[in-house]
């Protein structure tokens, strides 16, 4: 077993959580991740947990990973039916239904829309969808046909969250992206013809991305009349190939005044044209187009992560999955839990991530639930136009434009040192 992560516990071999994190009432709402590891090629940005077939072993297969998701849920399911209710003869504990589905990557298209339909069968006899449930996948541009695109609706996707990243040819090259600009309206052409709805996903403050490269990717979005974008700072991570680029002096890192200038200029272009946004890297063409399994994550709600290195969180206990895929089919082969390790989150760490998260999204905080330095700090935050006055009116922390780019600032003074409040 791979050493436990710092400040983390052993994950127990049964996957069982604390009777505690079962007991807290969440109405039976419950969002389901299906993490997909496979990509044709690794991006040069990209340090996410995802594999290339040549780094594959066995176990790792794409056929091998669908047995090893299914059998993951049916573990997921008894720990989740073990709650409150179960040792009450004849009263057994209900499902719980599933609001929301996320299959993310990787590239999930990349496996045969027989075997996607397939997990999402699996994922509602588990939990049975829920009338009007959200389901999602990503996918490359150029893994998206017409043919998939029907195949994905017919098995009850509702969305496509398709990976754009940019419109301008040298800045996908930059970014080590197999399509070109004109696969991707191909890409929501197929995804509108099928019924489903299209979320964009753009990436800015690419090294070599002048602010005229970005308005044109902004533009060219907008074109394609999604119903959804989300954009995304390039983080330059260490370990990856561009952040061995940029120690060489081979690519120049973009500076923070450049970054700040392509959201400012997304934001207004973006409102310009009808959308609004709902959390910082997230706008939407009407409300009912936010996605609702990524507003689940920013409100605290309980979902389970299946999959290689998959992280999920029920009732303030999180944990997360062994990374291979191989090592996670060996062990669910093995009747052993995939859990690498897990923390058991205290009400102060709580407190603390409540306000971090929902500082970020459009409805912001209820001050109410501020302690009292938190409190007391929201009028100068609003005074130097980082909240919104008139939310902070009506008792809400809603960043503006500018406090969106000082977030973290926001939220360190909003956790100003005290003693969180006592739950209601």
């Amino acid at each position: 077993m791979p050493p436990v992560d710092l400040d983390a516990d052993p994950a127990p071999a049964d996957g069982s959580l604390p009777a505690r994190s079962l007991a807290e009432d969440r109405s039976g709402r419950l969002g389901v991740y299906v993490h997909v590891p496979f990509c044709r090629v690794r991006c040069g940005y990209c340090d996410f947990n995802t594999y290339t077939a040549s780094e594959l072993t066995r176990g790792g297969s794409l056929s091998g990973y669908v047995e090893a998701a299914v059998t993951e849920m049916d573990l997921a399911a008894g720990v989740l039916a073990a709650g409150p209710l179960a040792d009450r003869p004849g009263d057994p504990q209900p499902p719980r239904r599933a609001d929301t589905v996320f299959f993310g990557g990787g590239t999930p298209t990349l496996l045969p829309v027989e075997q996607l339909a397939g997990l999402l069968v699996a994922v509602d006899r588990r939990w049975p969808l829920a009338a009007g449930a959200e389901v999602t996948t990503e996918a490359n541009p150029d893994t998206v046909t017409p043919a998939v695109a029907q195949g994905l609706a017919a098995a009850g996707f509702t969305r496509v969250s398709l990976g754009m990243q940019s419109a301008v040819p040298h800045v996908l090259r930059t970014l080590d992206r197999t399509h070109d600009p004109a696969g991707v309206r191909e890409a929501v052409d197929a995804v509108r013809a099928a019924g489903m709805q299209v979320s964009l996903d753009l990436i800015y403050g690419t090294p070599g991305e002048s602010l005229d490269d970005w308005e044109r990717s902004i533009d060219a979005a907008l074109s394609l009349g999604p119903d959804h974008l989300s954009a995304y700072a390039l983080t330059i991570e260490t370990g990856t190939a561009m952040g061995a680029a940029v120690r060489r002096g081979a690519l120049r890192r973009p500076s923070d005044d450049d970054e700040a200038d392509k959201y400012e200029l997304l934001d207004e272009r973006l409102r310009g044209s009808g959308f609004g946004w709902y959390e910082i890297s997230n706008w939407a063409a009407r409300p009912e187009h936010r996605c609702r399994h990524n507003l689940g994550y920013w409100r605290g709600d309980d979902w389970w992560g299946i999959g290689p290195g998959a992280h999920s969180h029920v009732g303030g206990t999180r944990w997360w999955n062994v990374k291979h895929p191989a090592a996670y089919a060996d062990r669910l082969s093995d009747g052993v839990s995939p859990a690498h390790a897990r923390e058991t989150l205290t009400a102060e760490q709580r407190y603390d991530e409540q306000v971090m998260l929902q500082v970020r999204t459009r409805e912001g905080v209820d001050t109410a639930l501020l302690r009292a330095p938190g409190r007391a700090a929201v009028a100068g935050l609003t005074a130097t136009g980082l909240l919104d006055p008139a939310d902070a009116a009506r008792g809400r922390a809603v960043l503006t434009r500018r406090g969106r780019l000082l977030a973290d600032t926001v939220v360190h003074t909003l956790l100003a040192t005290g003693t969180a409040p006592t739950a209601t």
